[in-house]
């Protein structure tokens, strides 16, 4: 439900009405509307988890756990039956300029997974598969904006090559930081 209206106008009295429960049991449940919104921010991580970096922690490290991760991400939404798209990516938008412990919970969701491709990119600079000068940061970065940009070109563009777009733009970048066969 969260995925398709958003966070913010996430209450218990809305949710109470979609799941035929009474609000005061809810309201018992989670106290309050922001404990029921941070309660499905975590949540929504959880299951990003589950779906995106466990399967992904399965592989060899280095380029293709990397690349398990990247196709999974790109695939998350829709594996997790999210119909209005990334929970986490629309609250982004939702309280980036809004203080308080939703915000908070969304900035550390999104450093959490930045430290986790930031390490993932890490161990393919060790195995050598990446130079060792690698800007891992800006790797990462590039990266999240690849991801940000299929998002818009799928859902708001209905573009149907986004994913495929986002493949070749992830190959792009990793050929960019490889390491080159030495010339003899």
């Amino acid at each position: 439900m969260a995925s398709c209206i958003g966070v913010g106008s996430l209450s218990i009295g809305v949710l109470a009405e979609r799941t035929h429960m009474s609000k005061s049991g809810l309201f018992a449940h989670f106290g309050s509307k922001e404990e029921l919104q941070l309660a499905v921010l975590r949540e929504s991580q959880q299951r990003f988890a589950e779906t995106v970096i466990r399967p992904a922690l399965r592989q060899a490290r280095g380029l293709v756990r990397l690349r398990t991760i990247v196709v999974n991400w790109l695939d998350w939404t829709n594996t997790c039956n999210l119909p209005g798209g990334c929970v986490i990516n629309a609250a982004a938008a939702e309280f980036d300029d809004q203080p308080g412990p939703l915000r908070d919970e969304v900035r550390n969701a999104l450093q959490a997974l930045r430290r986790t491709l930031g390490e993932t990119v890490a161990k393919a600079v060790a195995t050598g598969e990446l130079r060792a000068d690698t800007d891992i940061e800006q790797f990462v970065f590039e990266l999240s904006g690849i991801y940000q940009v299929t998002q818009q070109s799928r859902r708001l563009l209905n573009d149907p090559d986004a994913d495929r777009r986002a493949l070749v733009a992830f190959d792009r970048l990793v050929r960019d930081y490889a390491v080159l066969p030495d010339k003899e």
